[in-house]
């Protein structure tokens, strides 16, 4: 629809940011509407988990899975219903046989938004941009690219191939059009399928966030002033004026240009101002949440692992829990890690796990009881920051992590929470 998930350290699709070890929602979007709707490539969460939900699985072109969102279905129900009373009008006599010919064109309609997906997908991949996924949902569908393009050139290009594919489709279906009878079955369907993708091309080309248009005026701006953030904020700004155009303007150009039955009580006026506020409101929301991450993700580099790094005394096996918290305040440090004879750490003692043992009974619990064997990706050197840091413990869930100098030895211990309170502070501050 609107835009292509490239791994902007977002609210997920939603306006939150998701937590490490929490699970995610989509990101970036690159979803054509339906009839007409918007398609391009968008932001992510760098510190979403790889959650594997989002509707059915329908397959995995090129390795990324694809899937269908419950929404769907009511939305190519809702096609099928417009559609086939539109064939009804031009082909009365196919009858109740209308209504699968109306849902063949919403599958193939979707099938379209999913070449749209595929190509701001495949030119990722060539960016080597991963991709987590594509999801055909209520709107269109959302290509969840996880890492932000490296140059302005590339997020122009990243941007551009959605349309460019959705242009190169219309073309296809006009191509067919010369090839069967004006007025049958085969030429009504190529002449709906060649307007529908002229429009989520020309709809993603227009210049404001989150649409491909929005994506690809950013890049100039970005390559023109040297910054990636000027960029994101004059097309975002241009995002949300464009909401107030479609909001006020689509149901104007409608009525004006006799797309409109006054009939039925104004119910086409009603559905068209319905449309228009569900578009601006896409539009306006996607905007606000590129711009809002933007200004997060400078502020990244402030998530350090070596400033957020809790001090920890190393103990063995067998010291008792009441014996290890002495040490641990006397040296006025909050984490416990357990070394062998050597100093080599062995694991890291659960703060939940302490939270859960009575002061009485501490003398006589074992630290070896309430530590978590360290597995591959506990260990994060003190130099990782921001999106790498994010990526890290995304990649490896868990409530601690052994932070260590580039020479192995013990620096401390970085908790979830503390990094989960240091985003939130980020997102929470005051932009300049």
């Amino acid at each position: 629809m609107a835009d292509t998930d490239n791994g902007e350290p977002r609210d997920d699709g939603t306006g939150r940011p998701t937590r490490p070890g929490e699970p995610s929602a989509p990101k970036r979007t690159n979803a054509p509407l339906t009839p007409g709707g918007p398609g391009g490539p968008g932001s992510g969460d760098p510190r979403r988990n790889r959650g594997t939900g989002g509707g059915i699985l329908m397959g995995r072109p090129f390795g990324v899975p694809v899937y269908v969102a419950p929404s769907w279905f009511l939305v190519a129900a809702l096609i099928t219903w417009v559609f086939g009373g539109q064939l009804d009008r031009v082909l009365p006599e196919l009858g109740g046989a209308r209504y699968l010919i109306a849902l063949f064109f919403a599958v193939a309609f979707y099938a379209s938004v999913l070449v749209h997906e595929l190509a701001h997908t495949v030119a990722a991949l060539r960016f080597k941009l991963p991709v987590r996924r594509i999801q055909l949902q209520f709107f269109g569908g959302v290509s969840e690219i996880e890492k932000e393009s490296e140059t302005p050139g590339r997020e122009f290009v990243l941007a551009f191939v959605g349309p460019l594919l959705s242009l190169v489709l219309a073309g296809v279906f006009y191509a067919g059009m010369q090839a069967v009878e004006p007025g049958t079955v085969p030429g009504v369907l190529l002449a709906g399928l060649m307007i529908s993708n002229l429009i989520v091309a020309a709809f993603n080309l227009l210049p404001g966030l989150p649409l491909d248009g929005g994506r690809m005026l950013r890049a100039v701006i970005w390559k023109l002033s040297g910054k990636a953030m000027t960029g994101t904020v004059a097309a975002a700004w241009t995002g949300r004026g464009l909401a107030l155009a479609v909001l006020i303007g689509f149901p104007l150009a409608t009525h004006a240009g006799g797309f409109t039955d006054g009939g039925a009580g104004g119910f086409d006026t009603v559905t068209d101002a319905l449309l228009a506020a569900i578009l601006a409101a896409i539009i306006w929301t996607g905007a606000g949440n590129s711009l809002r991450v933007a200004r997060l993700r400078e502020r990244l580099p402030d998530l350090g692992a070596r400033r957020l790094t809790r001090r920890a005394v190393p103990v063995e096996n067998d010291t008792p829990l009441s014996e290890a918290l002495r040490r641990a305040n006397e040296a006025g440090a909050r984490a416990l890690v357990v070394v062998d004879g050597r100093g080599d750490p062995l694991s890291l003692v659960r703060e939940s796990a302490i939270v859960g043992v009575p002061e009485h009974r501490r003398p006589w619990v074992a630290v070896s009881t309430l530590a978590q064997d360290l597995k591959d990706g506990m260990r994060v050197s003190a130099e990782l920051a921001g999106e790498e840091l994010l990526d890290h413990l995304r990649a490896t869930p868990a409530t601690e992590y052994l932070v260590v100098e580039e020479t192995g030895e013990i620096y401390g211990v970085l908790s979830t929470t503390d990094v989960e309170k240091a985003f939130v502070a980020a997102m929470a501050k005051p932009s300049a």
